[in-house]
């Protein structure tokens, strides 16, 4: 379905959507000119989430009007979506972990025939020349779950392509993917808008935006506080509308390099091996120090930290804490007092979060036994030592009662680290822990983490 001359491909005005007493969007309005790539920016819990599961029917807004096309649009389901066009890429993965990829794509409905039959012949072949047309190298046979988490970001834009959409909706696509990838990403863009596509695109990275965006609306507090062409404004700008204030320094400034010859190291690796990739491997983690593991996707730092937490079996070498040699046979073994080690994962809702259980719950956890009182649990210690490590990384207070998969990532990034520091760890292990973080939680984190290594 084609725009009237002059109409937006998609405009929204006053989209209004509560949960409870918590307001997501507010009054939101923006238009996007067909063919064009839009970015929705702002920070955790803005709204920009919301916003595309209206636009893709997962929700339904309390008030407010969508147009596609010029037309009103009643998105109720993800089916009415579909139908005028929309397809969406999650941040939050949709692929089904236990299906191959040839069966998440087909997902959620199969081109069953009239007499009840699929032809996965024909089906592979397309999928296959799909693939081939994007660059994309991936196992059609393979379990969705047994891929990184780059490629399932792929292949999640890939099946919203597949559907040929008229517009696209992609949340926040690069952040599993690293610079090959992001330059992927680029391309296909490109393309799409190439042929007429419109996109929506939300980014924290404000390079990608200035490379694939042609106009961009901020949203602050759930409401849109300005929409511009991306030539039009500073990243500066941008930032000062995104958090309502200038954040200077967001990264820390350099630190001196220290000197620690003669210091026995925390913890060390010494010609470490494990999974496929990780070989021959020397690191040294002095107290007080951030050690930076830097690398390409796949290149073994997932094999790295997985050894160091105890869920990887080593192929050669060893680990030392403390100068000692360090035998992990499990993460147990890594979260034990005398060990001391913490788990920041790469993927917070599937390895590092209970998205159900309350984010109280999620921080005690890993050391509940401590506040067992003979058959009982001690609900006011429980609750003291949540707080103390909420307020330590400034989350959101009502992570106590409500479930962690009901806050913005940059709060559920805080949450994991809030349950090391219930445990005490006095090694954190972050495997990239600014993913999918805005701007200002970013220089948040930076500097939280930057107490926590001069507190030793």
């Amino acid at each position: 379905m084609s725009a009237p001359a002059g109409a937006p491909a998609v405009e929204v005005e006053g989209l209004t959507k509560t949960y409870g007493p918590t307001v997501a969007n507010s009054e939101v309005s923006f238009a996007v000119a067909p063919g064009t790539v839009h970015a929705l920016l702002g920070e955790n819990g803005a709204g920009k989430s919301t916003t595309m599961k209206l636009l893709s029917g997962l929700v339904r807004p309390d008030a407010g009007t969508i147009r596609i096309n010029g037309s009103e649009a009643r998105l109720h389901s993800a089916r009415e979506a579909h139908a005028v066009g929309i397809q969406t890429a999650f941040q939050e993965l949709t692929l089904v972990s236990d299906l191959t990829v040839l069966d998440n794509m087909l997902l959620p409905r199969a081109p069953w025939t009239a007499l009840g039959t699929l032809n996965r012949a024909r089906i592979r072949r397309q999928v296959a020349a799909h693939f081939a047309d994007l660059g994309l190298a991936v196992d059609l046979d393979a379990l969705a779950g047994e891929l990184n988490l780059a490629t399932r970001q792929k292949i999640e834009i890939a099946r919203a392509l597949f559907r040929k959409p008229s517009i696209l909706l992609l949340d926040e696509p690069t952040s599993a993917l690293s610079g090959g990838d992001v330059d992927w990403l680029g391309q296909i863009i490109a393309d799409a808008k190439s042929a007429g596509i419109t996109v929506l695109f939300i980014s924290h990275r404000m390079p990608e935006v200035r490379a694939f965006c042609d106009t961009m609306t901020i949203l602050r507090n759930g409401k849109a506080v300005q929409s511009a062409r991306v030539e039009d404004v500073t990243d500066a700008e941008v930032v000062e509308m995104i958090i309502g204030r200038s954040v200077e320094n967001a990264f820390p400034p350099p630190r001196p390099a220290s000197d620690h010859s003669g210091e026995t190291p925390v913890l060390a690796t010494r010609a470490l091996a494990a999974g496929p990739k990780l070989r021959d491997t020397d690191i040294a983690l002095h107290r007080g120090e951030i050690l930076g593991i830097a690398g390409l996707q796949g290149m073994g730092q997932d094999a790295l930290f997985s050894a160091l937490f105890g869920e990887e079996t080593l192929r050669h070498g060893h680990i030392e804490l403390d100068g000692q040699p360090l035998h992990l046979r499990n993460p147990a073994d890594a979260l034990d007092p005398a060990v001391g080690i913490g788990l920041v994962p790469e993927d917070r809702k599937t390895q590092g979060l209970f998205l159900k259980l309350t984010g109280k719950t999620n921080v005690t956890l890993p050391v509940l036994t401590s506040f067992h009182r003979g058959p009982l649990i001690d609900g006011a210690a429980e609750a003291r030592a949540a707080a103390g490590a909420f307020d330590a990384v400034d989350v959101d207070a009502r992570a106590h009662h409500l479930p962690a998969g009901a806050f913005s990532g940059g709060n559920q990034q805080k949450i994991v680290i809030a349950k090391w520091l219930v445990a005490q760890s006095r090694i954190l292990l972050l495997f990239d822990p600014t993913r999918g973080i805005d701007v200002g939680t970013k220089a948040q984190l930076y500097k939280l983490l930057r107490d926590f290594a001069d507190a030793g």
